[in-house]
């Protein structure tokens, strides 16, 4: 059989296996690497959601997806070109997602009896019975070749049998024409320190397995896909959610001038931003890892009160123990961020797994009268701008703001053009300046006439001595029960927040014509498949994004007023279309929804979108 090289515009690979197989590792390195060759990529991180689910169980499949390509890549790509399934169990679980061009590369060792049981097959033959047997497998014995590579090593047999997910990296890396000095760096910089032996048995099985590949006929054809051309010049690099998000906090701390200070419980899946931010104390970062989520916010309180740029995090279970506390917030007008990294839900729910349906408790999760500013990151780059306008808004407006992220921005990533802290706009609180006239008193609560946001100031400040607390006040800061004053304040606190609408920008038509018969709307991490299905039904749909959810954009109701329908496309069960629905009555709200811990297909988006054309 002759070889051949054959250019793609794109691929998709799914690495899964045991959660020890180091699949996530695998992807995230060959995503890396994509990146750094000049590839646009998108990945999905699909982690069981059991800790330790029984080796070789349905339940303890871990998944790495990335979508590589010489074009802008926006979404992972709903089905694989090609599958790495390091057991049965593995095979099992994500043979649904292989396109029937697809290959599959299997660990031969792993398909013994017990493997096969375990994962609940009922004959000798998986593929048969999976009904995959046309596709190009590869049944290559990972475990044992990985044993005879580093036989000579000096390594134990279970750290030897822990290099195997080197192994198949090095295989996809021929197949796909991938270079291997990024990775021989990542070992050198990943064990120098603490485990240098462990750094030439890795190379070694890496390069190994690239040969491997190299010499079997079972590989018919290798891969290219070309670097993007045209893409705009500077930096890049490949960036999660988590990560970003923590990054555009330590942007706004720069840009405010203020100390930023971020008190956390650890969550799936937001726990990473806190360990982020730990890492970065140069760059005056304090954080806090709390005894619970009632304290990280509490904590992120009292820091704001004390004029600190403050953070709390968490995800939709650690929220609803915020509530309280959240109100605390409002009442005193303090600036805080609270970032939702949403997952599949109520109570612990589906903690690995994404979602969108914490968008009510966003808007309405508190006591009371309690109005508060939400917007939503839409890609794991765009993480980055989100929290640092969830900065700018809250420190501006003395506001507790929502962030909304998601599992799957939080744990994805995609090439980010780092940029220029001169390209973005300077923080301004409104502290208090200068010293009191003599016999003039600080009123804590009076307002900006333009923008009812009151004035900041920072404790041990002469003269502007004040209480805050969650009992209502008046103009002037002293504990009121009068009902007309309550009222005056409910208004003002809610008028606030929806001035916040002047500051934001328009929203725009991001693809189709503005106007027409058929609006589709998205907002969050929905972004890039709602784009993808759109641009690939063509000009007789348009398309909105909502980055701002809560004061809507100040143009919305135009937009919407150019098309007879709008069709809402979100992962619950339709909480941004009856959000819509009470904010702008009048239209033809059209759901179409999806509550499976898994993002959007763009094939089932494209089914949805041309069913209502």
């Amino acid at each position: 059989m002759q070889h051949k090289v054959v250019d793609l515009q794109d691929v998709v690979l799914r690495f899964a296996g045991d959660s020890g197989d180091g699949m996530q590792l695998t992807g995230s390195l060959f995503a890396d690497m994509s990146a750094i060759y000049g590839n646009s990529l998108s990945t999905f991180p699909d982690f069981p959601a059991e800790i330790r689910a029984p080796h070789g169980t349905l339940s303890g499949v871990s998944g790495f997806q990335v979508h590589i390509g010489s074009d802008e890549i926006g979404t992972p790509g709903d089905f694989c070109d090609m599958l790495v399934a390091m057991n049965p169990a593995a095979l099992k679980t994500n043979a649904k997602w292989c396109k029937p061009t697809a290959m599959i590369l299997v660990d031969g060792d792993a398909f013994d009896e017990k493997g096969m049981q375990r994962a609940g097959f009922k004959t000798d033959n998986p593929f048969t019975e999976l009904h995959i047997e046309d596709r190009t497998i590869i049944v290559a014995a990972i475990s044992s070749l990985t044993q005879e590579s580093l036989k000579d090593s000096g390594l134990d047999a279970k750290a030897i049998l822990k290099c195997k997910n080197m192994f198949t990296l090095g295989m996809a890396c021929y197949i796909y024409s991938r270079p291997l000095e990024f990775i021989y760096q990542y070992l050198e910089r990943k064990f120098s320190k603490k485990h240098p032996e462990l750094i030439e048995p890795n190379k070694k099985v890496l390069n190994d397995g690239f040969n491997y590949a190299a010499n079997i006929q079972a590989i018919p054809n290798t891969y290219t896909i070309a670097p993007v051309k045209g893409r705009k010049k500077g930096t890049y690099r490949n960036i999660t959610g988590n990560q970003a998000t923590a990054w555009g906090l330590l942007a706004a701390s720069e840009k405010a001038n203020l100390p930023l200070f971020c008190g956390s419980y650890p969550i799936t899946p937001a726990t990473a931003i806190l360990e982020e931010l730990a890492i970065h104390k140069s760059l005056g970062a304090k954080t806090l890892q709390a005894e619970d989520e009632i304290a990280g916010i509490c904590t992120a309180i009292g820091a704001s009160y004390a004029g600190n740029l403050a953070v709390t995090t968490t995800s939709g279970p650690g929220l609803s123990l915020k509530s309280e506390a959240l109100g605390l917030a409002v009442m005193a007008e303090l600036p805080l961020v609270v970032i939702d990294v949403q997952r599949g839900g109520p109570s612990t729910g589906l903690p690995t797994k994404t979602e969108q349906s914490d968008l009510n408790q966003a808007l309405y999760g508190r006591n009371g009268e309690c109005p508060m500013p939400v917007i939503a990151a839409h890609s794991p780059s765009h993480c980055f701008d989100a929290a640092f306008t969830a900065a700018k808004i809250a420190l501006e407006h003395m506001t507790p703001v929502m962030l909304l992220s998601e599992g799957f921005l939080g744990n994805g990533s995609e090439p980010w053009l780092i940029p220029s802290m001169a390209d973005y706009p300077a923080i301004k609180p409104p502290f208090v300046r200068g010293t009191l006239a003599e016999g003039e008193k600080f009123h804590p609560f009076e307002r900006d006439p333009e923008t009812l946001v009151r004035r900041w100031a920072i404790p041990g400040q002469k003269g502007f001595e004040h209480r805050v607390g969650g009992l209502e006040k008046t103009h002037e800061g002293v504990l009121s029960t009068d009902p007309r004053n309550h009222e005056l304040m409910v208004h003002e606190r809610a008028e606030k927040v929806a001035r916040i609408a002047r500051d934001l920008p328009k929203l725009q038509v991001v693809h189709g014509p503005a106007e027409g018969n058929l609006l589709v709307v998205g907002w969050g991490g929905t972004f890039g498949h709602i784009l993808t299905a759109v641009e690939e039904v063509g000009d007789a749909v348009s398309y909105a994004h909502f980055d701002f959810i809560n004061p809507l954009p100040a143009n919305t109701e135009e937009v919407f007023s150019h098309f007879s329908k709008i069709l809402v496309c979100e992962l619950n069960s339709g909480q941004f279309a009856a959000f819509l629905r009470a904010e702008l009555p009048g239209k033809e709200y059209i759901q179409f929804n999806k509550v499976q811990g898994q993002p959007f297909l763009v094939s089932e988006l494209v089914d949805a979108i041309k069913k209502e054309l």
